[in-house]
């Protein structure tokens, strides 16, 4: 099958199979906006790029935050571990708080 065909299926029939923000989206949609939920017109669509819009914005703070001097490598493993483990909820936070939950 050549890769143009592959590609075509792939964005005709869209796996019904969502990334860590699109399921839990679709979770805070069925459990307490069920009004917004009928609302939206192509649910696969409006999950996948909840999934695009959350890497996006991870990716952004997780690069602005490195460069922040209380997130910064120490050197010493379990502090750099803790920094980032922190780094991460602070960030996993923000998405939940900007775009899945909305």
């Amino acid at each position: 099958m050549p890769v143009e065909e592959v590609v075509r299926y792939e964005q005709i029939a869209k796996p019904e199979h969502y990334g860590k923000y699109g399921t839990l989206a679709l979770a805070y949609l069925q459990n307490h906006r069920i009004d917004k939920l009928v609302e939206i017109n192509d649910l696969p669509e409006y999950l996948h790029e909840i999934d695009r819009q959350a890497d996006e914005l991870y990716d952004t703070l997780y690069r602005q935050m490195s460069e922040w001097d209380e997130y910064k490598r120490t050197g010493d493993y379990l502090t750099d571990v803790q920094r980032i483990k922190t780094m991460q909820s602070i960030i996993e936070e923000t998405i939940l708080d900007q775009i899945v939950y909305v």
